[in-house]
């Protein structure tokens, strides 16, 4: 029963908001993507600065959003700051956008590694031929797509309940992985092997791409070619796609102001520190692979699993499956974090007129319910198409346009609301603002130069908005 008077309930503190930023942050990436970021980089001083710049990047994105969270602390967060930045258009674009793949993809992808790593203690769960329960044309059906969906409807289930039993869902599962990963780094850097940290940082700075191939007989050989010149800006912008990708969903908890109290001071102080967390404990895992496993290794660890390989390092054979218990638990967290807030979006955008009408009431527990299952149904399909992690590969670039657009949008708001309240002002303001965009800028600038594919399929979703946007507004106006 819905109930549409309700509001919102203010009942998340600093605590809250800040594990709701970590633990959307950490899910599966750090765990995996190192092994391709090496790949493209091949030298641990760029592996690092790779995900230095990530953080830097974050850090600074954060702390500029603190003033636009402290301007107007709503539901909807960076759809609400692209409206009032830009105009109703560009703010439906981003959440189309959303909906269709940066939320819901992520949700799914997140999903699937939860199954995928369960599958170390349930085979039939690993993703193999002959674990196929059906195909569909070129679609096939596993078990661990199945599960990912059900972890998806438990979780929006018991979002529906209200947001304090999602609150405590996350404040659990985020301290146990920020536990356990602190412990993993920890016990990572006693297990250091000296020899392969010095072999790792011999030559740090000299970029390289990594060639596999097979000889006749099977044998895998891997060698590296130096990268040059302005094809180390490709090599860097393409690595960084893992990255990006890893330490997205930050500015999740802007999407839920409403229900956060002190919102013109938590919000900002939240974001600072749950990507400082997140920041410094990427870094540190990254240094920790280094002290544990060779450059080989991490760049062809079995199906990307870098922590796993150097689990195995750690703790032995019993690594595997402290890794996959790991995994499961900051999976799980990261998709309550997510499923929780991305709700918040499509409930603003119904407000707008500008998504089903259905999306913008809130049940009997103050919870916007037809936003959360719309969202889980939309993350189901993602689920058994099998193509989110393309999608979210393609989508880096529409997520970093959007960030760049509402980092810009603190320059467009200085002049266009100049007396606005302003509890908090963007830190480093104008120039660790302006640092972001050019960097941002460089960054899809790249990607479009030297890989087109990683940019064309997110701009082709995101512009199909445009038609839908009219389209929506052409219904709202016509007569009820």
């Amino acid at each position: 029963m819905q109930d549409n008077s309700s509001s919102f309930k203010p009942s998340l503190g600093l605590m809250d908001a800040t594990m709701i930023v970590a633990g959307s942050m950490i899910g599966s990436g750090i765990f995996i993507v190192s092994a391709d970021m090496l790949k493209d980089l091949g030298s641990s001083g760029w592996l690092i600065l790779a995900w230095g710049l990530t953080g830097f990047m974050t850090l600074t994105a954060a702390l500029s959003y603190g003033e636009l969270s402290a301007m107007f602390p709503k539901a909807g967060g960076q759809y609400v700051y692209l409206k009032e930045a830009y105009n109703p258009l560009i703010a439906f674009l981003y959440g189309w956008s959303f909906f269709a793949v940066i939320q819901t993809g992520t949700i799914a992808a997140v999903g699937v590694a939860f199954s995928k790593f369960a599958g170390y203690f349930i085979p039939s769960l690993e993703l193999k031929d002959e674990n196929i329960l059906f195909a569909i044309g070129s679609v096939k059906i596993y078990p661990a797509q199945l599960v990912s969906i059900a972890l998806i409807m438990l979780l929006t289930y018991t979002n529906t309940k209200g947001v304090k039993g999602g609150k405590w869902i996350q404040n659990i599962f985020t301290s146990t992985k920020l536990i356990a990963l602190f412990g993993l780094i920890v016990f990572g850097f006693f297990a250091a092997k000296s020899a392969v940290w010095d072999a790792n940082w011999s030559d740090p700075w000299t970029m390289m791409h990594s060639i596999k191939t097979s000889t006749p007989n099977g044998t895998d050989i891997i060698s590296w070619q130096p990268v040059m010149g302005a094809a180390m800006l490709g090599a860097m912008a393409t690595a960084m796609v893992g990255s990006i990708f890893s330490s997205d969903a930050w500015n999740n908890v802007t999407f839920i102001a409403g229900e956060i109290k002190n919102p013109k001071k938590n919000i900002g102080l939240s974001l600072f520190l749950g990507t400082l967390i997140v920041t410094v404990i990427y870094i540190s895992t990254n240094l920790m692979y280094l002290a544990v496993l060779p450059l080989n290794e991490i760049a062809y660890a079995p199906q990307n699993r870098v922590a796993v390989a150097a689990a195995n390092g750690i703790y032995g054979s019993i690594g595997t499956y402290v890794i996959a218990v790991l995994i499961m638990v900051s999976t799980f967290g990261c998709n309550n974090g997510l499923i929780l807030a991305g709700a918040r979006v499509y409930y603003t955008m119904a407000k707008d007129g500008l998504f089903f009408k259905n999306a913008g009431t809130l049940n009997k527990n103050a919870v916007p319910a037809w936003a959360l299952w719309a969202q889980c149904a939309m993350a189901a399909i993602l689920c058994l198409s099998g193509k989110y992690g393309d999608l979210l590969d393609m989508v880096s670039f529409v997520v970093v346009i959007f960030y760049v657009l509402t980092i810009a949008g603190i320059f467009i708001l200085r002049k266009k609301m100049p007396n606005a309240e302003r509890p908090y002002k963007a830190f480093g303001y104008p120039v660790l603002p302006a640092i972001y965009i050019i960097m941002g800028i460089s960054f899809c600038g790249l990607l479009i130069f030297y890989k087109p594919e990683y940019t064309w399929p997110g701009l082709i979703i995101t512009l199909i908005g445009i038609p839908l946007y009219y389209i929506a507004v052409a219904s709202n106006k016509k007569p009820s």
